[in-house]
């Protein structure tokens, strides 16, 4: 990968990818080798990108189908640990620990919702959404409304 398409096709957007890898791994390691997993493939897959939807929406795709298949493979390595990692885009750790509650109840959301609501916290619309899942933005906007309910009653349980 070439320095200059880093510095200029993935850095930009490097917080969608740090979100996204975050919300999918539960050590330090894991989360660098889903970054580094992350930007190879977007790399590999440029010449692919036909500019039928933004590029941002592109990375989300790419980053989003990475952290799945890496995660299908964690779990069948049988890890049941749930630690929270906090990544701040600099690579350091996180202080808020709302900000960590947060992430452990997204963890439990299932891996599609768990998509789902990333890109909504970063306020996408529900079209760009839709475009990244592969659905219809009323789609998306109903299962937005079940995940912020699911969501409710799991940080009920943990603030509370």
């Amino acid at each position: 990968m070439s320095n200059d398409f880093y510095t200029t096709s993935i850095l930009p957007h490097a917080g969608i990818i740090i979100k996204i890898c975050r919300a999918y791994t539960d050590t330090q390691e894991d989360f660098e080798d889903f970054y580094q997993e992350a930007c190879l493939q977007i790399w590999k897959s440029k010449d692919a990108f036909q500019e039928r939807s933004k590029w941002s929406t592109w990375i989300y795709r790419i980053t989003l189908n990475v952290c799945l298949t890496l995660a299908k493979k964690n779990n069948r390595k049988d890890v049941t640990t749930y630690q929270v990692i906090e990544i701040s885009e600099d690579n350091t750790a996180f202080q808020n620990e709302n900000l960590q509650i947060l992430y452990s109840a997204i963890k439990q959301l299932s891996d599609l919702d768990r998509a789902i609501i990333l890109m909504y916290l970063e306020e996408n619309p529900n079209k760009e959404i839709a475009e990244v899942i592969g659905t219809s933005p009323n789609n998306i906007a109903v299962r937005v409304n079940r995940i912020k309910k699911q969501l409710k009653t799991i940080l009920d349980g943990k603030i509370n």
